[in-house]
């Protein structure tokens, strides 16, 4: 090492175990007998004011992505693309058309929020596209983590009163 070096690191080592004690007073109770301590403490009754003051403070770091594109630290998956399930739709009716199926309509409603929706072939609600509509029964292509399957909802059976 350097000879003006060496006399810098001893310095600073000397002085930094110090520093911190000598910075918060705890020097001085360092300094005092543990019974003399005792004997201070249980004649001062403290406030509880002073006791919640000196209570340490929760602090926590707070991030904010400020850069330019996705925010890397958002979900990828939103409820509202995932929303609404099949098992929570219910088909109410549909309108068929059969000169031309593409203009057939199937009226759903989520039994969860109670909102209706009117689909056509090709409309897509959510994760869930409207591929077929029959006269019975509407088909949809479900698309799950890359993988697309089909799944169906059929109207009620309505009873015949005699």
């Amino acid at each position: 090492m350097s000879a003006r070096f060496t006399p810098c690191v001893v310095a600073l080592l000397v002085a930094g175990p110090l520093a911190p004690l000598v910075r918060t007073g705890l020097a001085a109770q360092a300094k005092r007998t543990p019974a003399a301590a005792a004997k201070s403490d249980s004649a001062k009754p403290k406030p509880d004011s002073v006791a919640t003051a000196t209570a340490p403070a929760l602090v926590r770091e707070v991030f904010s992505y400020e850069g330019g594109g996705r925010d890397p630290f958002l979900s990828l998956l939103r409820s509202g693309d995932i929303r609404p399930l099949l098992s929570d739709l219910r088909l109410v009716g549909i309108y068929y058309d059969g000169r031309y199926p593409a203009r057939s309509v199937a009226v759903l409603r989520d039994v969860t929020n109670s909102k209706v929706y009117r689909v056509k072939p090709g409309n897509i609600i959510g994760r869930l596209k409207a591929t077929t509509i029959r006269p019975r029964e509407i088909v949809f292509t479900v698309q799950e983590f890359g993988f697309e399957r089909q799944e169906s909802l059929q109207l009620a059976k309505q009873e015949v009163t005699p």
